[in-house]
């Protein structure tokens, strides 16, 4: 995203989202965090999951409900029809950082207002 729009009640509506959708492709928001141009979720799934379909529905689903619910906040930052840019990053806990240092990681970012 990089465009510092999200405040702390959509973070919590994101948080929802993601949520629901995680369970309906079978997986678990294990957290989530986000500040007011990003967002983290690790997200507890099967390594045989197609993640970049999972990644691509997580985005349309939120980006749909997010620009409908906050039409009026976010016409001063987005003119586009979409939300989230497309660029993401998926890192495999176990490997360089454990799940603990990574729910670390998401814990100390700076909540917007």
């Amino acid at each position: 995203m990089r465009l510092k729009c999200l405040t702390s009640e959509m973070l919590q509506r994101l948080q929802r989202i993601f949520a629901d959708v995680s369970k309906s492709w079978r997986c678990r928001l294990v957290a989530f965090g986000g500040q007011a141009d990003h967002v983290h979720l690790p997200v507890g799934a099967h390594p045989s999951m197609n993640l970049a379909r999972f990644v691509g529905n997580l985005k349309a689903v939120s980006s749909g409900s997010i620009r409908q619910e906050y039409a009026k906040h976010l016409r001063r930052f987005c003119w586009k029809t979409g939300f989230w840019n497309n660029a993401c990053g998926v890192v495999g806990a176990g490997g360089h950082a454990s799940i603990e240092q990574l729910l670390e990681h998401i814990q100390d970012q700076e909540t917007p207002p």
